[in-house]
């Protein structure tokens, strides 16, 4: 069954096309990856469903579980049942962990609150009374914000770049919630430059130039990390880069 489309979707920014007619079909209750390379589209896509501001005129539709975003505000999609995992998670000076995490969580219970904090490999006790704010690492924040997303039960997770900024250990906790997150029949779309990040998924897509390039296994899909190569619409720096350094192998 399909929870989120997208239809013949266009974007424009600064008066040129970043998303061009892109149409793709995101499963229920499965984990999809997104790889592409830098400037194909996929961080932009990511916030054109989750209605970021700029990224609302759009031509083309989306549908989630059937029905249109076109005109719905973002607080509204949170409500659907949509969140984004931001590759950079945000700090809020003087909000403690446990307040941050409560916000969306379905239960906010404390017990909700710690037992989050330890799927995501954070000892509550160390951490439930800090404050999400510069003393905290990247990878730290980033393990609170995906906490913080447990907590909410959410339908559809668009997660920008999981792996940044973390370490390997924080990154096997990763893979671990997303297990979590699926089995609690939430679906998943992962961006990602990571062959270990796409592998954790089940199908994958391939974007270039705003545009699908292919589609399917992730097997299939991994052939672009293998070969170095990647089917292209139009040529751009990265692309001719990437082909001058195959050829010379």
């Amino acid at each position: 069954m399909t929870i989120l489309e997208v239809k013949d979707v266009t974007l424009r920014l600064g008066g040129k096309r970043i998303l061009k007619n892109l149409s793709l079909d995101i499963w229920e209750g499965h984990i999809h990856a997104m790889i592409g390379l830098n400037g194909a589209g996929k961080s932009t896509l990511a916030n054109v469903i989750m209605g970021l501001n700029g990224y609302t005129k759009f031509e083309g539709d989306i549908l989630f579980e059937g029905e249109s975003l076109k005109g719905v505000p973002i607080d509204e999609r949170a409500r659907k049942g949509i969140t984004l995992a931001w590759q950079e998670p945000a700090r809020y000076e003087g909000l403690l962990v446990s307040s941050f995490i409560r916000a969306a969580a379905k239960d906010k219970k404390e017990s909700r609150v710690r037992e989050v904090l330890d799927l995501v490999g954070l000892k509550p006790d160390k951490y439930i009374d800090r404050a999400v704010d510069k003393t905290l690492s990247g990878g730290e924040r980033k393990r609170i914000e995906l906490a913080s997303i447990l907590a909410m039960e959410p339908k559809l997770v668009l997660m920008d770049e999981p792996d940044s900024g973390i370490d390997v250990e924080a990154l096997e906790r990763i893979f671990q919630a997303l297990q979590y997150l699926q089995q609690n029949q939430t679906t998943i779309l992962m961006i990602t430059h990571s062959l270990a990040v796409l592998q954790q998924a089940e199908h994958a897509f391939l974007l270039c130039s705003g545009q699908l390039a292919d589609k399917g296994s992730v097997d299939k899909i991994a052939r672009y990390f293998e070969n170095k190569c990647i089917p292209c619409f139009e040529p751009t720096p990265e692309k001719i880069a990437l082909e001058l350094a195959h050829a010379e192998q």
